[in-house]
Formats: C-alpha cells, structure tokens, sequence
C-alpha cells in the first residue's frame, strides 16, 4: 500500500485528504507543522508527500529543500506563476491550487507514484542475503523484510556499496548528512547498534563489524 504523507496544518483539510486517500487504497499519515513533518519523517518513509506551504513553525517553503527522493505535490492557496516557477523549481513534483478538485489530485498522485517507480527499478541494492531498495527503503534479509528509520537505511545502503572496506565515522557522517542532517558524531553509535540488531533479530549473522580505531565495515 503506497503511504502519502498529508502536511497541512488545517485539521479539516487534513482530515478530508486522509479520508479520500484513504478511499483510493492509500495509507494517509498527517503533519500539522514544518517541525512536526521532519520528525514523521525520520520513522515514516512516504512515498509522496502533500504540502501546503503556510505552515505554523517551519513553512512550506522552508520545508521544501529538506525533503530528498520523495516527490512532493505542493497544495496551496498561491495562485501567482512566480510562486509556483520557484517552488518547482526548488524542488517541487508538481504544484496543485486551493481549492482544488479530489479527483484531480488524486490523478497527479498516480502520476508521482507512477514516475516513481518508474525511475527506481534499477535502484535495488543486492549483497548477500540483504537487498535494499534505493527508491522504496525496502530491506529485506533472506526475504524477510526489515523496517529501518531513514538513517539506518542511508547507513546500510553506505556500507553495502563499500562492502569489505572499512568506513570513518567521519566520511559516514559527511556521506549521509543530505539526507539525514539529524545524525551527529554522538547520535551515529547508537543509530549502527540499532542497525544491527535489527539485521541480527532476522538472521543470526553479524553484517557490520566494528573496526577499532576505523570505524565500521559491511560484511555480506
């Protein structure tokens, strides 16, 4: 079931998106702050977010530059082409006008989801008995699928495409801070032993050794 992540912080408007996605066969999950929607984000992985851009705290447009790899429909109440050029030109999927119609909106969703797919199929990551999927976040171990936190899998995905080779914690950190900003030098330990025991709870292999005075390396 695809998830599509509902940033808005008007209750109403939330709540009628959640329930006509809902009605569509998605996963609706909600943000009522630019603040409240990176921290959904560090434990959900959506596969299209819906943004409004007058947000309390973090605004839209502040917003905007730290979503990476996840296509983003802004839903606002601008209606000027100066606007809308900027904010797909900062990244932005596509740009859909309060009011708006459901069906209409829905429509741009499959097209992102379909875009998606269509751009990630040769994005899966095989080493081992471990396969990560680069577009979806999906981990599987022997089959068996691993629920990771956004930087678990950018720690993952590092580490497996240097299989073998030993990673600094130091290029660890400058290697993943685009898309995970949150990880710090203090934070980084506990983010890999949490990593591994996850893979460790599905199979008893042991993937990622530490090296002392180094860092980490993948073993497949």
């Amino acid at each position: 079931m695809s998830k599509v992540m509902i940033i808005d912080d008007d209750v109403y408007i939330g709540n009628m998106l959640k329930e006509a996605l809902s009605n569509e066969g998605y996963d609706g999950v909600q943000a009522y702050s630019g603040t409240e929607a990176l921290l959904l984000l560090e434990k959900e992985e959506p596969d299209v977010i819906l943004l409004d851009l007058m947000l309390p705290g973090l605004s839209g447009e502040e917003l905007l530059p730290k979503i990476k790899n996840i296509p983003v429909i802004v839903v606002s109440a601008k209606i000027g082409i100066d606007d809308k050029v900027d904010l797909l030109l900062g990244g932005a999927a596509d740009y859909i006008t309060k009011p708006f119609e459901i069906r209409e909106l829905m429509a741009r969703i499959k097209v992102q989801l379909r875009n998606r797919r269509g751009n990630t199929i040769n994005d899966i990551l095989t080493v081992g008995d471990i396969s990560l999927d680069a577009g979806t976040h999906e981990v599987s171990v022997a089959g068996n699928m691993v629920k990771l936190t956004k930087t678990e899998h950018a720690i993952l995905k590092l580490l497996m495409l240097n299989e073998g080779n030993a990673i600094s914690k130091s290029v660890i950190l400058e290697r993943i801070s685009e898309d995970t900003p949150d990880c710090t030098d203090s934070s980084l330990k506990q983010h890999i032993s949490n990593l591994r025991k996850k893979l460790r709870e599905v199979s008893e292999k042991e993937y990622i050794e530490a090296v002392w005075g180094i860092g980490f390396r993948f073993v497949g």
